[in-house]
């Protein structure tokens, strides 16, 4: 955000951007309290801001302190609240509890006002406990699209150590949230949805995989009863952090309901020692009508980003469902030429390129290309793969050890342990310790001359296993901090010694996506899974947050390799349509009329990829649970595609209309099928009974009509999906 005056604030500040309002009440010199924060209030003068103050101060009702108990981002036990505090530790036992007192605060006003109102800003806060001395700075910003982000940085100023065992920072929710969505999941079935009620007491999601992990809250959404994809008044925050770490919404007596996070600190992992500093994760919270609402403030947030991809994402063929470790040059050297064919731009060498890697059981850390399967060296293939014209990109695990390796063998001490003992094997392979400075030096020596001696442009980095027992050796000290660190830090010096190479976050598939891990990486592996039925809605919910030009989505082979279940090309490239395309298929093996069909999908996706990797992502809240209809709407309303899926039997025949949501309601637009996703596959069509509108012809309505009454859906087999294209006259 690039300010043009930063000055002191107001006691009451007010912020908006995108249609939010934050509004942060500083009196009384005690940390901020969020005194609003939701739709814009519009334009409110200092003496209407000092009367909402006053209309929101709570009543006292004494027990804990006779005096209204006001919850800052950072709660305090100093203040009344007896809810999760927002700083837990001592200093040998004393000083558990703080009392924070501000002494600076600056606004710093962006350039330029954002769209729809409103220029955002950002809030720092300098404030210190003399008591405790410890010294506390608080960043909190609205940004252009909407979205909160805050963050606290804590700094010991005594002379003997400090323990830190959390810092959880918090926004306020009003009482009318009173329904609670969060996910769970587990390996090939990331980010399932779950909901509960909202009601007295703390619901805590604690991830401690050392990752960001399957079963995290990933993004923890408040809203009113039923809210859906375009109703309903939502709040949700996400915990910016791809190690251990917390999420929780929480109820009070004291009329006090909010949403908070932080990172889960191990016993003993943060102690500051005089005159140093932690800093918490970023927390960032949305507001909106309905989750498309709340995504389109994450998804226009990260677009804003200078580092975000710009150019057009490659489609990307990726080796391993087609030919696992067999890594034969002759074998691999078809496999591009069917992929140049179907017009792949990006060809991946996945796992077993390296070292002794045969198998899953060891090689890892012997980060150098293996004779054996490669005697002449990755040159051949790469040579052969960029002569089709086609980008060359390879696979990684460097945070990951085979106690079967080379490297192990010489430095077994780099393993994460704690005690005398090593932690269970999991797929065969231990965490290798990167806060290690030796270990660091190493892996980032062997990625460096691995990116510097061949042409290089894309790492599918791995991690593929749950950090348990992670301690330092030999101490054996808690390190699934300091390891986080440690991989954000080899992230950011690979990329600036190597810019032009693009990074993608795998980790035993969608086990890693998160906003901090994605500041150093350009896509994420969405799932394990390829199977188009489960992808539906593994990419809908990974999409809640990010925007699909970041998602991994690739076209598998006919039967899907994690489920056994066998579904049409067309099912399979339109599901893939909606991300990252890419395909992961042994094309060598298909039809030429498979070939051919696949081709006509990456051929439309290109086409698609300028729209589909800029625009909003609809979805709409259709009764029917049998069909789902999801689309993406250019950001000036001038054309949208969308996807009827039918991911079961429907319980009418035919299905009801489905409404087009995302156009502009006063433009009117071309409705059509569109090719290669216009074929209904459905009895209906094979007794060539289609629907009358079902034509190139189309029909021509307003946005008002498409998404108020709706156009009527085509019959469809279970596991099918067809393309509807609007293009505003």
């Amino acid at each position: 955000m690039a300010p043009s005056s930063v000055s002191l604030p107001p006691e009451v500040t007010y912020l908006r951007a995108g249609g939010v309002g934050l509004v942060l009440d500083l009196t009384g010199g005690t940390l901020p309290r969020v005194l609003h924060w939701g739709c814009d209030l519009g334009d409110l003068d200092p003496g209407r801001l000092r009367d909402l103050r006053l209309a929101r101060r709570p009543q006292p009702i004494g027990f804990s302190v006779d005096a209204p108990v006001e919850v800052a981002v950072l709660p305090e036990q100093s203040a009344g609240w007896l809810g999760t505090p927002g700083l837990v530790g001592n200093r040998g036992g004393r000083d558990f509890s703080t009392a924070f007192a501000v002494r600076e605060a600056h606004l710093a006003v962006p350039q330029e006002p954002a769209p729809g109102g409103g220029a955002g800003g950002r809030l720092t806060v300098l404030a210190h406990d003399a008591g405790a001395e410890l010294e506390l700075e608080l960043v909190i910003e609205l940004t252009a699209s909407g979205l909160v982000r805050q963050r606290a940085a804590v700094t010991n100023r005594g002379s003997s150590p400090f323990a830190l065992d959390a810092v959880n920072l918090t926004l306020p929710v009003p009482a009318a949230a009173t329904e609670l969505l969060d996910f769970t999941g587990h390996h090939l079935r990331e980010r399932s949805p779950q909901r509960t009620a909202f009601t007295q007491g703390l619901r805590m999601r604690e991830n401690r995989t050392g990752r960001t992990g399957y079963d995290s809250a990933y993004l923890l959404a408040a809203g009113t009863p039923g809210f859906g994809n375009r109703s309903g008044e939502v709040w949700a925050v996400h915990t910016a952090w791809s190690g251990n770490h917390r999420t929780f919404a929480e109820r009070t007596f004291h009329s006090v309901s909010l949403l908070g996070s932080g990172e889960l600190l191990l016993s003993g992992e943060v102690e500051l020692a005089p005159g140093e500093s932690y800093t918490s994760p970023w927390q960032y919270g949305s507001h909106g009508t309905g989750l498309d609402e709340v995504s389109a403030r994450f998804h226009r947030w990260m677009r804003s980003r200078p580092h975000h991809p710009s150019t057009p994402r490659p489609v990307t063929l990726n080796t391993w469902e087609a030919v696992y470790f067999d890594h034969d040059l002759e074998r691999l050297r078809r496999l591009a030429d069917a992929a140049a064919t179907v017009g792949a731009e990006r060809f991946v060498l996945d796992d077993g390129w390296f070292g002794s890697r045969r198998d899953d059981r060891r090689g890892l850390g012997d980060w150098y290309v293996s004779p054996e399967v490669w005697p002449d060296g990755l040159g051949p293939l790469i040579d052969h793969v960029t002569g089709l014209g086609m980008q060359f990109g390879i696979w990684v695990e460097p945070e990951m050890i085979n106690e079967d390796s080379d490297l192990a063998r010489a430095h077994p001490d780099w393993i994460m342990a704690t005690g005398g003992r090593l932690p269970g094997a999991a797929r065969s392979q231990q965490v290798l310790d990167l806060a290690r400075p030796e270990a660091f030096a190493h892996i980032l020596e062997r990625l460096d001359e691995l990116l510097s001696t061949h042409p290089i442009s894309y790492l599918k980095w791995d991690h593929n296993r749950d950090l348990v027992e992670a301690g330092h050796r030999p101490t054996g000290r808690a390190g699934v901090h300091g390891q986080t660190l440690a991989v954000y830090r080899l992230l950011d010096e690979l990329r600036r010694r190597h810019p032009g190479v693009e990074i993608e976050s795998c980790s035993s598939g969608g086990g890693r996506v998160d906003l901090e891990i994605l500041q150093r990486t350009d896509r994420v592996w969405v799932s394990d899974c390829i199977d188009a039925l489960e992808r539906q809605q593994i990419q809908r919910w990974t999409g809640v947050l990010i925007p699909p030009e970041l998602m991994g989505t690739h076209v598998g082979s006919g039967t899907a390799h994690t489920t056994g279940r066998r579904h049409p090309l067309d099912f399979r490239a339109g599901t893939a349509l909606f991300g990252h395309f890419g395909i992961e298929w042994d094309l060598t093996a298909a039809s030429p009329e498979e070939l051919a069909r696949l081709g006509e999908w990456v051929a439309l996706h290109k086409e698609l990829r300028g729209l589909l990797h800029t625009g909003t992502s609809v979805r709409a809240d259709h009764p029917d649970p049998a069909y789902h209809l999801h689309g993406v709407v250019a950001e000036d309303g001038s054309e949208a595609v969308y996807a009827l899926v039918a991911t079961a039997s429907s319980e009418l025949y035919p299905p009801g209309p489905v409404r087009l949501p995302g156009l502009d309601p006063d433009a009117v637009y071309h409705v059509r099928p569109q090719p290669p996703g216009d074929l209904p596959d459905g009895n209906a069509h094979h007794w060539g009974a289609l629907l009358p509108w079902w034509t190139q012809e189309g029909v021509r309505l307003p946005g008002r009509v498409l998404d108020g009454a709706g156009l009527q859906a085509p019959v469809l087999y279970p596991e099918r999906l067809v393309l509807l294209r609007a293009t505003r006259v």
